[in-house]
């Protein structure tokens, strides 16, 4: 889905996401939603999956006590605590056992039995700032298979970007 978003903003740069001299106009400060909820990493996963229904949200930007980013929680984990564990393929080859493919069993059974949202949240997150580009954001959401990039003003959380605020943009409706 994000790749055709990306494709379409690019068939349409030159009319509809620029300005006269061809320079992009929206920028993440022009998309993102800057009224957005945040968790804590003592929150429990009870608490969050009703947040989450009460707020019509597929994720948050977890903060520490000072409110700076520390991770970030999406629907996918919750649905990832409830999945089947993927058992890795071993070969055994002279008393030695080798996993075949990259296996992600110690995250896996972390996420399957946290209790908070500390144990199972991403703590690598993925940023831009208010300046990115919609083409930009598009292109990591893409390339690195995301659906919501916090925004960041100065080093702290401003917004937040989802599939829907990029939909929105190209289609003329950014937030306000």
């Amino acid at each position: 889905m994000i790749k055709i978003i990306v494709l379409f903003i690019k068939a349409y740069n030159n009319t509809r996401l620029t300005d006269k001299k061809g320079v992009a106009m929206l920028k993440a400060k022009d998309i993102m939603t800057k009224d957005f909820i945040t968790v804590s990493a003592d929150t429990t996963i009870e608490e969050l999956g009703r947040l989450f229904i009460e707020k019509g949200v597929s994720g948050a930007p977890v903060v520490d006590s000072n409110g700076k980013l520390a991770g970030i929680v999406t629907e996918n984990d919750l649905i990832t605590k409830n999945s089947r564990l993927h058992i890795p393929t071993v070969l055994r080859l002279f008393d030695v056992f080798i996993p075949l493919g990259s296996s992600k069993l110690e995250e896996e059974i972390k996420k399957m039995t946290a209790s908070t949202v500390g144990e199972m949240c991403t703590r690598k997150v993925i940023t831009v700032d208010e300046e990115t580009s919609l083409e930009d954001i598009a292109t990591i959401m893409t390339d690195k298979k995301i659906h919501l990039l916090p925004v960041l003003k100065d080093g702290k959380l401003a917004g937040i970007i989802g599939k829907k605020d990029i939909i929105k943009g190209i289609a003329g409706e950014a937030s306000q």
